[in-house]
C-alpha cells in the first residue's frame, strides 16, 4: 500500500549481513558477493558503505514491484544488512518518519524513501532529502527527475482493477460499472486518499473518467460519494488478503502490484487485472535519500544498485516500468521473456501522466474535501 503504508512500525531485519566487516573490506578490492567485479568508480563508495554495514529502508512491501528480490539481492551482492521499517506505510508516513527522526541515528530513522511523484518537491522544499546523482543519471528522463538530483523517478505503472473473479463473476470494465448494484459491498481503495499516493491517484483517475481532471478533482470525489451511498464502497484499505478472502473483492491498484498478486495467487483465487476503458492514469514513484540518513554511503550505494541495469530489470520483473526503460530497450538489454509478460501496450494508449503541479493540486483538494464530500474514514484492518 504503498500498500497503503500506515504509521511507522518496528524495524524488521530483512536480510542478515552476509559477511563480516573485515571480510567485506577484503572482498571490496576484488569481487562482490555475487562474484561480479566492482567498477573502479564505485570502489570508494562500496568500501564506505560496507564500513557502515547497514541500510534502513521504509514502506517497501516485498510484493511491491519485486522489492523482496531487490532487497535480498542488494544485501547478498554487497554484504550489507537491510533493515525494514513499516512495509505497509504511505508516502506521507515515509516523510513523517524522516521528520520524526532528524536527531535519531537509531533503527527508526530511514536512509531512503520511495514516494509518489508529488511528494518529491515537497520533501526537497522542506529540506528532508539530499542531492545525489547516480552514475546512470543521464539515462533517466529529464521530466521525471529533479535537475539538482534531490529526487528521481524509479518506476511507473497504470491504475487497474484487481478483481477476485471467483467471487465477482462479471468483472467491471470501466469506472461507471463500479456503481452497478451487482457490486454492492465489494469496491475498495488500496489506501487512505488523504495521505496515500496510490489512493490519491485513484480519485484523480475517477475524476478523469467523470469528465474532470487532477486540477478539477470534484467529479472524482462525487463519484466516490455515489459509490458509498450506493453501498458499493467498502471503507477498508484493501490488501491481497482481503481481496482473496472476498472482503474487498474489487480494488483499484497499480497494475504492477495487481499483476504480481495474480501471479502469487496462482489461481487460488483467480485474479483478473483490468485496465479501465476510460480514466487510465499512470503514475511515477521517485527515490530520494534522507537529509538525515544514518547510513549515507549505504543509501548512495542502494541508489546506484537500483539504477543499474540489474536493478532496473528486477523492477521490470515485478511489472514496474523502470525509469531507464527506454535506454534499456534501445540497447536491447531487456530479456524477451520479461518483455513478453508486460500487458499489451494498447491498454496504455490513452494513459494520462499527471504533472507534479496537477498532483499537488489534487492532493490538497482531496485532503481538504474527502471528509466533507464522502465522509468515510478509510482504515486498515
Amino acid at each position: 500500500m504503498k500498500h497503503m503504508r500506515s504509521t511507522v512500525g518496528a524495524t524488521i531485519a530483512a536480510a542478515a549481513m552476509l559477511c563480516g566487516l573485515a571480510g567485506c573490506s577484503k572482498q571490496a578490492s576484488k569481487t562482490l558477493g555475487d562474484g561480479s567485479p566492482i567498477p573502479e568508480s564505485l570502489k570508494p563508495l562500496v568500501q564506505a558503505a560496507q564500513k557502515e554495514g547497514e541500510l534502513t529502508v521504509i514502506a517497501l512491501p516485498h510484493d511491491w514491484v519485486n522489492y523482496g528480490e531487490l532487497i535480498s539481492s542488494f544485501s547478498a551482492k554487497y554484504g550489507i544488512k537491510v533493515n525494514e521499517l513499516n512495509p505497509d506505510g504511505s508516502s506521507g508516513d515515509e516523510l513523517e518518519a524522516i521528520r520524526a527522526n532528524k536527531d535519531n541515528k537509531g533503527p527508526q530513522a530511514p536512509d531512503v524513501v520511495d514516494i509518489g511523484l508529488s511528494f518529491g518537491p515537497m520533501a526537497k522544499n522542506e529540506g528532508l532529502i539530499q542531492s545525489f546523482k547516480v552514475s546512470t543519471w543521464d539515462t533517466i528522463p529529464a521530466d521525471i527527475k529533479d535537475a539538482d538530483g534531490f529526487w528521481y523517478g524509479d518506476y511507473y505503472g497504470a491504475l487497474a482493477f484487481e478483481v477476485n473473479s471467483d467471487i465477482v463473476k462479471n468483472p467491471p470494465k470501466d469506472w461507471n460499472d463500479l456503481l452497478k448494484p451487482e457490486y454492492k459491498g465489494q469496491v475498495a481503495l488500496a489506501g487512505d486518499p488523504r495521505t496515500a499516493n496510490q489512493a490519491i491517484m485513484t480519485i484523480g483517475a475517477a475524476a478523469i473518467a467523470q469528465g474532470g481532471s487532477f486540477d478539477n478533482i470534484a467529479p472524482g470525489l462525487s463519484f466516490f460519494d455515489k459509490l458509498n451511498k450506493a453501498g458499493n464502497f467498502v471503507p477498508v484499505i484493501a490488501v491481497p488478503g482481503t481481496v482473496a478472502s472476498g472482503e474487498t473483492p474489487i480494488t483499484v491498484r497499480w497494475d504492477y502490484n495487481a499483476l504480481a498478486n495474480r501471479d502469487k495467487s496462482a489461481g487460488n483465487p483467480n485474479i483478473s487485472v483490468i485496465v479501465p476503458e476510460t480514466g487510465v492514469v499512470a503514475g511515477v514513484y521517485v527515490q530520494a535519500i534522507s537529509a538525515y540518513a544514518p547510513h549515507p554511503n549505504s543509501a548512495k550505494l542502494w541508489m546506484e544498485y537500483l539504477y543499474s541495469d540489474e536493478g532496473q530489470l528486477l523492477w521490470l520483473k515485478g511489472y514496474g516500468h523502470p525509469a531507464r526503460f527506454n535506454d534499456l530497450a534501445a540497447r536491447n538489454a531487456i530479456p524477451a521473456d520479461l518483455a513478453a509478460k508486460l500487458p499489451p501496450s494498447a491498454a496504455y494508449a490513452n494513459a494520462v501522466f499527471p504533472s507534479i503541479e496537477a498532483q499537488d493540486a489534487a492532493k490538497t483538494a482531496i485532503a481538504e474535501n474527502w471528509d466533507k464530500v464522502v465522509n468515510v474514514n478509510v482504515q486498515k484492518k
